[in-house]
């Protein structure tokens, strides 16, 4: 008896495949969900976290004006009609950013190539089959069956590309840099068609991200700078929609415009604020809910709320960056690069439409605007995020790791 060795608890449970309540979660756990606990960014899931709980709040708040603006004589909805569906999005979106989170970066490269395809060809169909709504033809299904198939696009987008980049490590030679830029001419061409130019710079700017991360020359960016600049130069003498709103954004116009109501809503309340559901021109303001719904949070919790909001955006972007520091993989640098610039790139550029500083561009604001396809979407894209930036803390520090 004396000389029997007792088994650590923990060793005993992981030999016989039994984890108790208690050491559930703990080091000891190597269960599938124990590992993926302690290689998660918990750090980043937080501040996730903390984002969609602000989107629900600021929906609460925009909802009653956008109910209002939709009801009819016949059809009266509840002031909290976008809320409760909100809330219901984003009880489908937590779990499916968190089972996306779960993927090993193999798997997840495989889902993001797999759904690049899928919704490629879909946007393809969007000109064929897709319905118009607000003057654009982005949709296809209605209802609950709708989806907006740029949405979806975007993460699988960025990991398809990071793919694609990546293969330079195995072969210089081949050109994956001009068959990105194909790709990604071809996806914007499909998009301007809906029309939709602010999706068109974002994945643009996206694929720039890719070439600075990818070690393109110093020459062949600023290429790529006056590139950019030629194409905005183009759209505004070719592209309608791009002459009409950068007209807007620089001449002005007569009249009460979305910028002017948009600016009028974000400075009423102050710096503090009226308080929740004391908004007032939020009630004038079109799309308070979707696009403009920085502008109602900046009425009813102040400039203050807009400032923390921005640095919650800006934390977010940096705790990506310090994930990546240490990244070996070419492939999870340039994806994790990809999917960021997309998320912080398009809180910027909806910050900055709200503010008048950028023309009108109709992209929401991630997390806090309404939106199913957006909630969805961008579930995928922060648990993609989430899996490619998993890391063992301690596989680093072990003696039988060869170092490279």
């Amino acid at each position: 008896m004396n000389g029997e060795r007792k088994e650590v608890p923990w060793v005993l449970a992981a030999k016989t495949g039994k984890i108790g309540f208690a050491n559930r979660l703990g080091r000891g756990d190597r269960s599938p969900l124990g590992v993926w606990f302690w290689e998660l960014d918990r750090v980043l899931l937080s501040l996730m976290m903390v984002l969609i709980a602000i989107g629900l709040l600021a929906v609460a708040a925009g909802s009653p004006a956008g109910a209002q603006r939709l009801s009819s004589s016949t059809t009266q909805l509840s002031s909290l009609y976008f809320f409760y569906r909100q809330l219901m999005w984003v009880i489908v979106g937590v779990p499916l950013m968190l089972l996306v989170s779960m993927y090993p970066r193999e798997q997840a490269r495989r889902f993001g190539v797999f759904g690049f395809c899928i919704f490629f060809v879909l946007l393809a169909l969007v000109p064929i089959i897709g319905r118009e709504v607000n003057g654009s033809q982005r949709w296809i299904g209605a209802g609950f069956a709708g989806l907006q198939p740029s949405e979806f696009l975007k993460p699988f987008y960025a990991v398809a590309m990071a793919w694609i980049i990546s293969w330079r490590l195995k072969d210089p030679s081949l050109p994956v840099l001009v068959l990105s830029s194909i790709v990604t001419g071809f996806v914007c061409f499909l998009l301007l068609l809906q029309p939709d130019l602010g999706q068109s710079i974002l994945f643009m700017g996206t694929w720039f991200a890719f070439m600075m991360v990818s070690g393109v020359p110093a020459s062949r960016l600023w290429g790529l700078i006056i590139s950019g600049v030629v194409f905005i130069v183009l759209a505004y003498n070719f592209y309608p929609v791009a002459t009409q709103r950068i007209d807007a954004w620089i001449f002005g116009t007569e009249g009460l415009t979305h910028d002017k109501m948009a600016m009028a809503t974000l400075t009423n309340g102050g710096f503090f604020g009226l308080g929740p559901g004391l908004g007032i021109k939020k009630y004038s303001l079109p799309e308070g809910h979707t696009d403009y719904i920085f502008s109602v949070i900046g009425e009813e919790f102040g400039l203050l709320a807009c400032i923390l909001i921005a640095i919650l955006y800006f934390a977010i972007l940096v705790r990506i960056i310090i994930r990546l520091l240490d990244e070996k993989d070419q492939f999870v640098v340039l994806a994790v690069t990809g999917l960021g610039a997309q998320f912080c790139g398009q809180a910027m550029i909806n910050m900055a439409v709200n503010l008048g500083v950028f023309p009108s561009k109709g992209m929401t604001l991630p997390f806090i605007s309404y939106g199913g396809s957006s909630i969805l979407a961008l579930s995928v894209t922060c648990g993609l995020i989430l899996a490619l930036t998993k890391r063992n803390p301690y596989l680093d520090r072990s003696l039988y790791m060869v170092k490279g």
